[in-house]
């Protein structure tokens, strides 16, 4: 289940906005009840529990892609290190 912040976000990006934590806070108050939005400023209207409730296709897809570019970027070296180590393999090969 994707988090409300990242539903949130996907709500303010169709709106041709970008996060700030000056106009929107989320809350949790530990009551069981789950997260919230506590305060919205943006020139939009705040999203309602149904057009939050659309995003979780998008944003299941979007917290699973972060997940395996996270796990990759530890796995994998940058792609700076991966074209030296292909520049100095080439390089190797030419000079035998």
């Amino acid at each position: 289940m994707a988090s409300l912040y990242t539903k949130t976000k996907l709500y303010i990006e169709a709106n041709s906005a970008t996060w700030d934590n000056t106009k929107v806070s989320l809350q949790n108050d530990s009551d069981g009840k789950g997260d919230y939005i506590s305060s919205w400023t943006y020139s939009f209207s705040k999203p309602t529990d149904s057009q939050i409730a659309s995003y979780e296709t998008a944003g299941n897809t979007a917290e699973n892609l972060s997940g395996i570019l996270s796990k990759r970027k530890t796995e994998y070296l940058s792609w700076e290190e991966q074209l030296d180590k292909l520049y100095q393999r080439i390089f190797s090969l030419s000079t035998k």
